[in-house]
């Protein structure tokens, strides 16, 4: 579903349970104002039937929508017809407009990878100059994930940095 249809649905007389799977902190960080967040993790490891009711419209959002359509299908697998998730996630939502809340103090989980690697890469590059050329290899396994994670949509560095303290 486009944001513009998600828009109309929650305007509409319909039962609607807008299900945010991203970890707490990316939902803390920005979410829309009527999404419930409920991280993907937990849904994968419970029993759908029993945690949400059929007859509700469920739609799924994450931050660009991947991963809420990964919920989707796992709901799909359980049984339950009327689902949907957001494609562009509450990144395109928000750029067309619709409300969110936002807490700018928080550090996004993007963001944080983009320093971690950084970092890895220039402690890698350093090392190999001054120690042992063979700490090169830091600076090309952190290349290699993020080409992977570009490649895949799925980020290690990224579900690593989710699980520190400072993130939950």
């Amino acid at each position: 579903m486009k944001p513009a249809d998600l828009k109309n649905l929650l305007k509409s007389e319909q039962q609607v349970l807008l299900c945010d799977v991203r970890t707490k902190m990316e939902y803390d960080n920005i979410h829309l104002e009527k999404a419930e967040n409920i991280p993907l993790d937990s849904i994968e490891n419970s029993d759908i039937k029993e945690q949400f009711e059929q007859d509700k419209h469920i739609v799924f959002i994450c931050k660009s929508g991947a991963r809420s359509e990964k919920a989707m299908k796992l709901f799909q697998k359980a049984g339950f017809n009327n689902i949907d998730f957001v494609e562009g996630g509450t990144d395109q939502c928000h750029e067309e407009g619709m409300e969110v809340v936002e807490n700018k103090n928080i550090m996004s989980l993007e963001r944080q990878v983009r320093i971690a690697a950084g970092l890895l890469v220039v402690i890698g590059v350093i090392l190999a100059i001054t120690v042992n050329e063979a700490f090169i290899a830091l600076s090309a396994f952190v290349g290699a994930g993020l080409v992977f994670a570009g490649i895949t949509n799925t980020c290690g560095m990224g579900l690593l940095l989710a699980k520190a303290p400072w993130n939950r």
